[in-house]
């Protein structure tokens, strides 16, 4: 397994040295990876939330390049986007 050296702030090594104390890590290398694998985790949510905001804007696009699309006011953007989320939360609900 590759070594590394890190620099930490006396904040981080204060939080380090405080899980290993309280004995939910055995080392400071344990405290490391878990923080890796978090942040590892994150960057996969963060893909997969990029991924469906791509096919989400392609399908608008498409929806729009079809007609399939309401001109509204901007007075009447408010109550349009309310209507919206009060179906999609009928839809939610009935589905549970």
């Amino acid at each position: 397994m590759p070594t590394r050296n890190v620099v930490l702030s006396d904040h981080q090594h204060k939080l380090v040295e405080g899980l290993v104390q309280s004995g939910r890590y055995q080392n400071a290398s344990e405290v490391l990876r878990e923080g890796l694998r978090l942040i590892e985790e994150r960057e996969r949510v963060e893909q997969a939330k990029l991924k469906a905001l791509k096919q989400a804007a392609r399908q608008g696009w498409a929806d729009v390049s079809a007609g399939r699309f309401a001109d509204v006011a901007d007075d009447q953007l408010d109550d349009f986007i309310g209507q919206l989320g009060r179906r999609a939360a009928s839809k939610v609900n009935s589905a549970a």
